[in-house]
């Protein structure tokens, strides 16, 4: 990731009224990504209380050691695996779990990522990139109308089919690799 932005909490307020984060309380972050909102929870936490930030991105994850520990635990994974993660730590139950879920700036703005359209590179599309594959392999063997399908139900694009029908006749002829092929 390079020169990452600083995430600024759009809510902070909000987290904090609904939320009711205290000290000595344990939170988890499970999308802590910038670390915004796990420095806002830090605030409130400590002393006593415990936070664990989770992240699927492992460059997210370098950084957020680098902004919050000794003070919370930091764990590359997805936010599925926050009661192994606990139970491993021996930590108490939760008081509290935030999730702010899609993508980061930095993410979109990583032309190794190959989130964004605007900037070319490989066509990757994956918050971890040591898990799954990426988009381009996917797409070099998905059938026409699954391809369809998933255009039409994640991307909300009404002309999905006809998207679908051209990206498989490209592919005949050179494969597709970048974000803006």
């Amino acid at each position: 990731m390079n020169n990452p932005t600083v995430h600024v909490p759009v809510l902070p307020r909000e987290i904090l009224e609904l939320g009711q984060p205290q000290a000595g309380h344990c939170w988890v972050d499970g999308t802590a990504g910038g670390g915004g909102h796990a420095q806002l929870l830090r605030q409130t936490l400590f002393p006593g209380g415990q936070l664990l930030a989770i992240d699927r991105d492992p460059a997210a994850c370098e950084r957020l050691i680098s902004l919050l520990e000794p003070d919370a635990a930091v764990r590359h994974a997805s936010y599925d695996s926050a009661p192994e993660l606990l139970a491993e730590l021996g930590w108490p139950p939760v008081n509290g779990m935030l999730l702010d879920l899609g993508l980061s700036s930095d993410q979109l703005a990583d032309r190794e990522r190959g989130f964004s359209f605007q900037v070319e590179g490989p066509l990757d599309m994956r918050f971890d990139p040591s898990s799954g594959e990426p988009a381009w392999e996917w797409l070099s063997r998905v059938e026409e109308t699954t391809l369809a399908d998933t255009i039409y139900r994640y991307g909300e694009e009404r002309f999905s089919r006809r998207i679908a029908r051209r990206i498989v006749e490209t592919r005949k002829s050179q494969p597709i690799r970048t974000a803006n092929e």
